[in-house]
């Protein structure tokens, strides 16, 4: 399988709340998107690992992603070490996506910034002609980093108005952790997944402002962006 766009992140449900909206754009487009999720989400405070599978397989036709996968490695105590970094670069080799979205290196969760770089320097692995792995050499052309989490300012802004209402829905896929039943949301313990659907849809209202449009997801790249028609660029100044 070959994808053109594919989204990599610690638990499901992340893509769907940081990048949701630009992977199914990116599919009505036509373009083949798929998730790598790199654990089951099994040390969450509610669902279970046969439940989040189901969520997560729902959410995925949903954002009509081509693939979703789950690599198996431990939640809550992801480690950036060679086993880690090799899972990902088997994956790397066996999609060869041409552009991968990683979580921003920074993050309130550890699982976060760690997939991050869990995902990054398993991309570059994958390139590596004489490392000992099955599959053809391959790295991805683009690394896109999601904003969800950071307050840095993007590099680049995806308007997703049209594509809002169905990012909710696959948001709301995961009912054991969005739509808890009564009782279930109290805890000792602060859960920051109470707060994060409305979270996400605020910022992606202000993402949306700043660029014009209604809704937006935010991204960062490390290098600069390159512009061939300066009078077709997009977004008003004044």
């Amino acid at each position: 399988m070959k994808l053109d766009l594919l989204a990599i992140a610690a638990h499901p449900d992340d893509v769907e709340v940081t990048c949701g909206g630009t992977m199914l754009k990116m599919a009505e487009e036509g373009y083949r998107t798929g998730i790598l999720d790199l654990t089951a989400g099994e040390m969450g405070t509610r669902g279970s690992i046969e439940v989040r599978r189901r969520e997560a397989s729902a959410a995925a036709k949903i954002l009509r992603v081509a693939h979703r996968e789950t690599l198996g490695l431990p939640d809550a105590r992801l480690a950036l070490d060679l086993v880690s970094k090799m899972a990902v670069a088997r994956k790397i080799r066996a999609l060869r996506p041409h552009c991968v979205i990683l979580p921003y290196w920074e993050a309130r969760h550890p699982d976060h910034y760690t997939a991050s770089r869990i995902g990054y320097e398993g991309c570059f692995l994958a390139g590596l002609k004489r490392l000992e792995m099955e599959g053809e050499p391959f790295r991805p052309f683009k690394i896109i980093y999601s904003m969800a989490y950071s307050d840095v300012r993007p590099t680049f802004v995806v308007d997703i108005t049209r594509q809002f209402e169905r990012r909710r829905r696959a948001i709301l896929a995961f009912g054991s952790q969005f739509r808890p039943k009564p009782g279930q949301r109290r805890s000792k313990v602060y859960l920051a997944i109470d707060l994060l659907e409305a979270q996400m849809n605020l910022y992606a209202r202000h993402y949306g402002q700043m660029i014009g449009a209604q809704y937006g997801e935010a991204f960062f790249v490390r290098e600069l962006m390159q512009v061939d028609d300066i009078v077709k660029m997009p977004v008003r100044s004044i």
